[in-house]
């Protein structure tokens, strides 16, 4: 990995797990020889971040596609929208994750960030359309969820 301080603590958390599973670790700095190889390790680096922000934002469309599905068939559930909302957390962490170890910036990360904002508002309009069908008056409800 490269030497960056995003890097410090995840790096502290291994050392630690060696240590309590009795292992042992041997951390060590290199350098490359060249300007050119320093962009080459970059970018392997960085490839694998577009990688990550492309599973990404594939997920958030997922994740869109899936409420879509839900508002056509009239899923207005409240336990339902608890799921959702789990499943946005999890994009939540995992972009986090990503921001956390993407020191250089891939272009992606700005899509994948674009992505999550889109899902956002997919729950946020979501929940309104669940809690007007639960807090419909008697009788006035148009979904038999």
């Amino acid at each position: 990995m490269p030497a960056a301080p995003a890097f410090a603590d995840g790096l502290q958390r291994v050392a630690e797990l060696v240590a309590k599973a009795e292992g042992q670790m041997v951390r060590f700095n290199a350098r490359t020889e060249s300007v050119a190889d320093e962009h080459l390790v970059q970018a392997e680096f960085n490839g694998a971040r577009s990688a990550e922000w492309t599973e990404f934002t594939s997920e958030c469309g997922k994740f869109a596609e899936e409420i879509a599905k839900e508002l056509r068939i009239g899923k207005l559930t409240v336990a339902e929208l608890d799921e959702e909302e789990h499943n946005l957390d999890r994009l939540r962490r995992w972009s986090r994750e990503l921001h956390a170890r993407d020191i250089f910036r891939v272009v992606e990360s700005a899509d994948a960030d674009e992505a999550l904002k889109r899902c956002i508002e997919v729950l946020n309009r979501y929940a309104d359309d669940i809690y007007r069908a639960v807090h419909a008056p008697l009788g006035t409800e148009t979904n038999d969820a």
